[in-house]
C-alpha cells in the first residue's frame, strides 16, 4: 500500500486524477477499522489531513459550508444553533474520542446507510460539493447514495464540503441501538420542519439498503398540515394523523434482518420514531409560535 499525503487541496486533486483508487482519508474512523480487520486494502491511501481548509467552515446568511473534515464535536460546540438535527446526530456518534475525529465527509464517503449524518443531511436538505481537475459539482444528498456503501463520486473526485440550509425551524434525530454509546444504529430517524416553505423533511438510517427519505409520508403530512390549519392556529396534531404519518415512515423502509436487528422490527422501531420527532419538533414551533419566535 502506498501512502499519498498531499500538502493542499490542488495537490490532493492531482493525486486522486494520477491515482484514482487512491482511497483518501481524514479522520479514519471507518477506513482504518476496514483496513485493520483485512476488509479493505486499497493500493493507495491519501491523507488529506495537511488540507486545511477541509476543516473549515462559513455560515452564510442562508446555509453553512461545512467543510468534509470538520469533526462532530466542532459541530456539536459551534453550529447547534445553526444545524440543530446534525447537532443532535453528532452527539450519538460513538465516543468523544472518534467524534473528535470523524466528520461528515467520511460518513458521506463511506456511504454506509448507518451513518448518523445521513438522517439529519436527509431532512435538512443538503448538497454534497464533490471536486475534481475537471471541475466542481453541487449534488443534492438524495442523489448521492446510489446503492449499499456506494456514492455519486466519480473515481477522480473528492469531497470538498456539505452545504446545508440553516434551520429555519426545529429539527430532531433519534437513533435505536442495542446499548446507549458506542453503538451503531439498528435504526435511525431524522425529521426538519421547514415553515418559511410550510414542508418538513426526513430522513432514515439503516433500514434500507442506502438512507432514504420517506416522501410518500412528507407529502402526506405537508398536505395533512395545510389543510388542517396546523402552522397558522399552533394547535396539536391529531393522533390520526401522527399515526398515519409513522405508518407511511415504516412503509418506506426496506430493511433486513441482521445480528443488530430483524427487519420487522427496524419498521416498528421507524414508525415510533417518527411519532415521537414529530411530536417534539411540532411542540418546539407551537412553544416558538406562542412567544412569536421561531424555534
Amino acid at each position: 500500500m502506498d501512502f499519498l499525503r498531499p500538502a493542499s487541496w490542488e495537490e490532493a486533486l492531482a493525486a486522486k486524477a494520477e491515482h484514482p483508487t487512491a482511497v483518501p482519508i481524514a479522520g479514519g474512523t471507518d477506513v482504518m477499522v476496514e483496513i485493520n480487520f483485512d476488509h479493505r486494502r486499497p493500493e493507495y491511501l491519501m491523507d488529506l489531513n495537511r488540507v486545511g481548509e477541509l476543516a473549515e467552515w462559513e455560515v452564510g446568511e442562508e446555509t453553512v459550508r461545512l467543510g468534509a473534515s470538520v469533526p462532530y464535536t466542532r459541530i456539536m460546540d459551534h453550529l447547534r444553533a445553526e444545524l440543530p438535527g446534525l447537532a443532535l446526530a453528532a452527539h450519538t456518534v460513538a465516543s468523544p474520542q472518534i467524534r473528535n475525529r470523524g466528520g461528515v465527509g467520511g460518513n458521506l464517503g463511506t456511504a454506509s446507510p448507518a451513518g448518523d449524518a445521513h438522517p439529519a443531511l436527509l431532512a435538512a436538505g443538503a448538497e454534497v460539493e464533490v471536486v475534481s481537475v475537471r471541475g466542481t459539482r453541487m449534488i443534492p444528498v438524495d442523489a448521492f447514495y446510489t446503492g449499499v456503501k456506494r456514492n455519486a463520486l466519480a473515481p477522480d473526485e473528492l469531497i470538498r464540503a456539505v452545504h446545508i440550509r440553516k434551520a429555519d425551524g426545529p429539527q430532531q434525530f433519534a437513533k435505536v441501538g442495542t446499548r446507549n454509546a458506542m453503538v451503531i444504529a439498528v435504526c435511525a430517524f431524522g425529521l426538519a420542519l421547514h415553515p418559511e416553505t410550510r414542508t418538513v423533511r426526513t430522513g432514515i438510517g439503516s433500514a434500507a439498503p442506502t438512507p432514504v427519505r420517506a416522501t410518500a409520508a412528507e407529502e402526506f403530512l405537508n398536505a395533512a398540515l395545510e389543510e388542517g390549519g396546523f402552522w397558522d392556529s399552533g394547535k396539536v396534531v391529531t393522533p390520526s394523523v401522527a399515526k398515519r404519518f409513522a405508518q407511511l415512515c415504516s412503509a418506506a423502509c426496506n430493511p433486513i434482518d441482521d445480528v443488530r436487528g430483524t427487519a420487522s422490527y427496524r419498521r416498528h422501531a421507524i414508525g415510533v420514531l417518527a411519532r415521537r420527532t414529530l411530536t417534539w419538533t411540532w411542540e418546539s414551533y407551537r412553544t416558538a409560535e406562542r412567544k412569536g419566535g421561531v424555534a
